[in-house]
């Protein structure tokens, strides 16, 4: 059997991006969406969400590019000086969580806050993803699987995407997958512990911000037995989003067309591939 869930990521940034992934909901085959805590547009999704009663919602946890919800003092060894937001890079965010210097307990603070915003908001929270994959890091992964306990949310996005698929997009993407590639065993290990559930993996992870027909078609075609993500970031290029710090612009038209393709729904019922949502995978 093969199943796959279509995840929107980024849900929350922007009108534009609600309005997409909504869109892509309704229209096609995504069948579940990260909120982002802090986003621009948190109110407007947990609006939308609200109506869109058999998407799965989950928490797109932001510790890099973004704002956090506890104050700075609370996360002191994630925000970059006085200023009330995290760092922007992802290399620097990596070196400090190789090296020890991210304050586990702050980490899991400030991912507990962002769950509980969601709840908050009437949101059932179904699983939990990370911002640029920060998750993929033992630093983070760990408390992020305590704060998950503790709120009651029973499933995490496993962000390890099989090496057949990782063959597109630019070399840069691909180096920084095959680093995070090495935390696999890790992972694994530490979910087990947990009690928490995850797909077999990823995919369309490296193809993020140049995917095709022809690559989601191929990646269809060859997925593997067992359930999988399809990482998506769907949505709206408009003025709104010219204010936010994204190399994702064009691509995200582009991917909200090749979700909403009725060939890819016939690609889908052709393959033979169920899609399911994150929260009837959590649950069976």
């Amino acid at each position: 059997m093969r199943r796959l869930i279509v995840n929107a990521d980024d849900f929350g940034l922007t009108s534009g991006v609600n309005r997409g992934i909504v869109e892509a909901y309704s229209r096609g085959i995504v069948t579940s969406a990260t909120l982002m805590a802090c986003g621009a547009k948190f109110q407007e999704a947990a609006s939308l969400a609200s109506q869109a009663v058999q998407l799965s919602v989950g928490c797109h946890v932001v510790l890099v590019d973004g704002t956090p919800c506890l104050n700075s003092a609370e996360v002191s060894s994630l925000v970059a000086g006085p200023v009330p937001c995290f760092r922007q890079s992802l290399i620097r965010f990596a070196s400090l969580a190789t090296t020890g210097r991210l304050d586990h307990d702050q980490i899991e603070a400030e991912i507990t806050a962002q769950i509980r915003k969601l709840q908050s908001a009437g949101i059932r929270v179904s699983h939990l993803d990370s911002h640029k994959h920060t998750h993929t890091f033992p630093a983070v992964f760990k408390p992020l699987l305590r704060a998950a306990s503790a709120c009651g949310v029973r499933a995490v996005r496993n962000p390890f995407e099989p090496l057949v698929f990782a063959t597109n997009g630019n070399w840069k993407r691909r180096f920084k997958l095959g680093i995070m590639r090495g935390y696999r065993t890790g992972f694994a290990r530490h979910l087990a512990e947990s009690g928490l559930v995850t797909p077999d993996g990823c995919i369309g992870i490296v193809a993020t911000g140049g995917l095709t027909l022809a690559t989601f078609t191929s990646l269809i075609e060859n997925l593997p037995e067992g359930t999988w993500e399809f990482v998506s970031h769907p949505g709206y290029n408009d003025a709104d989003l010219d204010k936010v710090t994204t190399r994702l612009r064009r691509s995200r038209d582009n991917e909200l067309a090749i979700l909403t393709s009725p060939s890819v729904k016939d690609l889908i019922r052709r393959e033979g591939i169920e899609l399911v949502s994150y929260r009837q995978f959590a649950e069976t």
